[in-house]
C-alpha cells in the first residue's frame, strides 16, 4: 500500500483500545476467539537478529520459527482457497446474461471520457490546449475516480509513463497512487472478522479509527497487535471490487476484438494484451500472493542493510487481509521531510538504484509499482519497499542481453546491437535487422557525444523508442516495466540534483558484473570491450576496476576470473594469441621504459662514455615512442594498484595463473610469448647497432 509509513495525526493523537472505542456488540456475532499463541509461535514474528551468535539452541528456535512460519502460511493459503482469478469465459458468461448492467456502464463510461474527449477537441480549435493543460489533467484524474478502481489502475499507469503523458498529466495522475476515498470503517472491520475468523478485538488491542491511506484495491489501518505489542499496516480489500473490475475488463476485451478486426495500424493482439493486464490485476485481489510475493522479496534483497521490506503476519492474512510489519518512514518524493530526517534524498536513490538494478538483472524478480508512494525513507536511513501485489521477472537469457547491449553501446557496435534484440525477444528470429542498423547509428552516434554523466536516461529511451517504433518491435511487458522504475528513480532524483543521471550511477554495477560474472555471454562481452583490432585496451579496463569499485558487492579475488578461465580452457585459443601478442608489447615497454628511465638518470659524463653522446640513449625510440611505451607501463601498474588497494585482495588471485603454467599448454604459451619478447627486443637491438649515425652540423 502507498503510504503504510506515513504518519498519520489519527495515530498520533493516539488510538483508543478497541474494547473501549467499540462497542461490543459490533462484534457480537462473532463467536470464535483467537487461540492462544506459543513462545516458539511468536518467534514467527520476532525472529532472531541476524548478526547475533547462533549456539546449537537457537538454530533448533530459529528451525522451529521457520516451520511455525510456513505453518502459519499454509494455513493463510487455505483461507484464500476460493480468492477469484482471472477467467475471461467465466466473466463473458456471467455479464452477456445481465445486457442492463452492461448498458449502465458502458454509458457511464462512454459519457465521461466522451465529454473529456470533447473538452480537449474544444481546447485545441481554440488554441488553449497548452494553457489548460493542468486544469484538464485535474479533471482527468477525478474522472479515473469516479469511473472506479480499473480506471485508477490505468491512471496509475499513465502517471508513470512521460513518453505518453506531459508533466501536468504526470503530477496530477500521481495522486491516484494513494489519495483515493475511502470506503466505511464498519465495512473493513467486518471484512477483518470475516476473513480471519475471530473477533477483531481479540487481534488487535488497537487500531487506527480511520484508514492511513486508500489506494485503489484497498485502504490501510495501522494496529497493535494484542499478543505481542508489534505495530503492524492491515490492508483491507474494497468490497465488491471483484464485481466491478470483471465488468469493466469484460468491456475492455470487447473493445479488443474490435481493434482486432478493424484496425489495422496495431498489429498487436490487443485481447493478449488486455487478457495479461487484466491477469495481473485479478492477483493483486489475493492478498496471500502479495504476501508470498513480500517474502520472496526480502529474501532475495533484503540482505542489503539499507533496503527494508516488512514481514509478513500470516496468522491474520488471508484473500482480502493482509498483516504486515508497520514501517515508518516518509515518501522518497518528500524532500524536505527527508532532509529533516538527516537524511540525503540522491544516496537513498542510489540504493533503490542499485536495488532495481539487482532486481532486474541478478535476480530477475523485480517490484512492478515502484512509484513515490512505494518507497520509502526511513528515520535509520533504509530504503523501505511497500506494496508487493504487482511483480513481474525478466527472463534470464534477457538479463545477460541487457548487459551486453550495453557492451555493444559503448563500443558503437550497432551490427551486434540489432542481433540483440533477438535475445531480447524485441523482434522474431525471421525478421532481418540489417535496416534497424542504420537508424540505431543515426540516433546514437549523435547521443554518445554526451559523456555518460551527461546522457539522461529518458531522453535516451524516448530516442529510443522513436527508432525502435519505425520497426515491427514486439516491446515485451517487462522491458517497459524495467524503463518504468528507473524512469521514476530518475525522476526522484532530479527533484533534488536537476543534473543526476541514472545511467552514470548505474555503471559501477554494470562494470562489476562484466569483471566478476562467469555468465558466458558475460565473459564474452568483457572480452568484446576490452580487445579491439587484436590489442588490449588498458584504458577500459582501468575504467572497469575504478567504476566497478564504487561497487560494494566488487571482490578484487573474483575480478577478472572469467577472462581467466576462457584463456585456460580449450577453446580460448584465439583468445591466447590475442594474449600473446599483448604480453609480448606489455614486456617490451616494461624493458625499452626502465632502460629509458636508466638512461635518464645516468649522469651526463657517463652517457659521453658509454653511449657516445647519443642523446637518444641505448635504444633508437621517438619521443612519442618512448611516452607510449611509459604510458603503458604505468598504467599497468595503476591496474595492478586498483586490485591490490581492494579491502579484500588475496595474492591467490595469481594460484590459477600459476597453476595454468605448470601444464605443458601453458608452457608453450609461455614460450610462445617468451620467443615473441625475444624478437622483439633482439630487432631493437640490431637496429641499434646497425644504425645509420647522424651527421654532424
Amino acid at each position: 500500500m502507498a503510504t503504510v509509513g506515513q504518519p498519520c495525526s489519527s495515530w498520533t493523537r493516539g488510538s483508543i483500545p478497541l474494547s473501549k472505542r467499540l462497542p461490543r456488540r459490533r462484534f457480537s456475532s462473532r463467536t470464535t476467539t483467537l487461540t492462544r499463541l506459543t513462545p516458539q509461535a511468536a518467534l514467527v514474528q520476532a525472529p532472531p537478529s541476524p548478526s547475533a551468535p547462533r549456539d546449537n539452541s537457537s538454530i533448533q528456535v530459529l528451525t522451529l520459527s521457520r516451520a511455525n512460519d510456513l505453518q502459519a502460511e499454509a494455513r493463510a493459503m487455505t483461507r484464500a482457497v476460493n480468492a477469484t482469478v482471472y477467467n475471461p469465459q467465466l466473466i463473458a458468461s456471467m455479464y452477456g446474461s445481465q445486457p442492463v448492467k452492461v448498458v449502465r456502464r458502458t454509458l457511464q463510461i462512454l459519457v465521461a471520457l466522451g465529454s473529456f474527449g470533447l473538452k480537449l477537441l474544444l481546447d485545441q480549435r481554440s488554441g488553449v490546449l497548452d494553457q489548460n493543460r493542468r486544469v484538464r489533467a485535474s479533471e482527468l484524474k477525478d474522472i479515473f475516480t469516479k469511473l472506479g478502481p480499473t480506471f485508477v489502475k490505468l491512471g496509475q499507469g499513465l502517471s508513470t509513463r512521460p513518453d505518453i503523458c506531459p508533466p501536468e498529466y504526470l503530477e496530477e495522475l500521481s495522486e491516484l497512487q494513494d489519495g483515493l476515498p475511502t470506503f466505511p470503517d464498519e465495512e473493513a472491520f467486518a471484512c477483518i472478522e470475516r476473513e480471519l475468523g475471530l473477533s477483531l478485538d481479540s487481534v488487535f488491542s488497537s487500531i487506527s479509527p480511520s484508514p492511513i491511506a486508500a489506494a485503489s484495491l484497498g485502504q490501510v489501518y495501522k494496529a497493535q497487535l494484542k499478543y505481542s505489542g508489534r505495530l503492524v499496516a492491515v490492508k483491507v480489500q474494497r468490497p465488491g471490487i471483484e464485481e466491478a473490475i470483471g465488468l469493466d475488463f469484460y468491456l475492455i476485451r470487447g473493445l479488443g476484438f474490435f481493434i482486432n478486426k478493424y484496425v489495422d495500424i496495431i498489429t498487436s493482439d490487443v485481447v493478449a494484451l488486455i487478457d495479461e493486464f487484466a491477469r495481473r490485476v485479478f492477483q493483486e485481489l489475493n492478498y496471500v500472493q502479495e504476501g508470498q510475493n513480500a517474502r520472496r522479496f526480502k529474501k532475495l534483497y533484503a540482505d542489503k542493510e539499507d533496503i527494508c521490506v516488512p514481514d509478513v503476519f500470516w496468522d491474520y492474512t488471508s484473500a482480502k487481509v493482509l498483516t504486515m510489519e508497520w514501517v515508518d518512514g516518509v515518501k522518497l518524493n518528500e524532500q524536505e521531510a527527508i532532509e529533516r530526517q538527516g537524511l540525503k534524498v540522491l544516496d537513498l536513490v542510489n540504493t533503490g538504484i542499485q536495488c532495481s538494478l539487482r532486481q532486474l538483472l541478478e535476480y530477475g524478480y523485480f517490484h512492478a509499482d515502484p512509484h513515490p508512494g512505494n518507497l520509502l525513507a526511513t528515520p535509520e536511513g533504509k530504503l523501505a519497499f511497500l506494496d508487493f501485489g504487482m511483480m513481474s521477472e525478466t527472463p534470464e537469457e534477457a538479463r545477460s542481453a541487457i548487459i551486453g547491449h550495453v557492451v555493444h553501446l559503448v563500443n558503437r557496435d550497432y551490427e551486434a546491437m540489432a542481433r540483440d534484440y533477438y535475445a531480447l525477444e524485441f523482434l522474431a528470429p525471421d525478421v532481418d535487422v540489417s535496416p534497424i542498423v542504420p537508424a540505431l547509428r543515426d540516433f546514437f552516434d549523435d547521443a554518445l557525444n554526451y559523456t555518460v554523466s551527461e546522457l539522461n536516461f529518458k531522453t535516451l529511451v524516448d530516442g529510443l523508442g522513436n527508432v525502435l517504433y519505425q520497426f515491427p518491435f514486439n516491446v515485451p511487458a517487462y522491458y517497459a516495466l524495467i524503463l518504468r522504475s528507473l524512469t521514476v528513480l530518475e525522476g526522484l532524483a532530479l527533484y533534488a540534483d536537476p543534473n543526476f543521471k541514472v545511467l552514470a550511477a548505474s555503471y559501477p554495477y554494470f562494470a562489476k558484473r562484466l569483471l566478476t560474472d562467469p555468465n558466458p555471454y558475460l565473459r564474452d562481452a568483457l572480452i568484446e570491450l576490452l580487445f579491439q583490432d587484436g590489442r588490449f585496451r588498458w584504458g577500459r579496463l582501468e575504467n572497469l576496476l575504478v567504476q566497478g569499485r564504487m561497487d560494494r558487492d566488487f571482490t578484487a579475488k573474483e575480478a577478472l576470473q572469467p577472462v581467466l578461465k576462457v584463456l585456460l580452457s580449450p577453446d580460448g585459443e584465439e583468445l591466447r594469441n590475442l594474449v600473446i601478442k599483448e604480453a609480448v608489447r606489455v614486456t617490451e615497454a616494461f624493458t625499452l621504459s626502465t632502460i629509458s628511465d636508466t638512461y635518464k638518470s645516468v649522469p651526463d659524463f657517463m652517457k659521453a662514455l658509454v653511449f657516445n653522446g647519443n642523446a637518444n640513449g641505448p635504444i633508437i625510440m621517438s619521443e612519442g615512442e618512448t611516452q607510449n611505451m611509459i604510458e603503458l607501463r604505468d598504467q599497468v601498474f595503476r591496474i595492478w594498484g586498483l586490485l591490490q588497494s581492494s579491502d579484500d585482495f588475496d595474492p591467490d588471485l595469481l594460484l590459477p595463473i600459476l597453476q595454468v603454467l605448470q601444464q605443458p599448454e601453458a608452457r608453450r604459451l609461455g614460450e610462445r610469448v617468451m620467443g615473441g619478447i625475444t624478437q622483439r627486443l633482439a630487432a631493437r637491438f640490431l637496429q641499434q647497432v646497425l644504425r645509420v649515425p647522424t651527421p654532424s652540423t
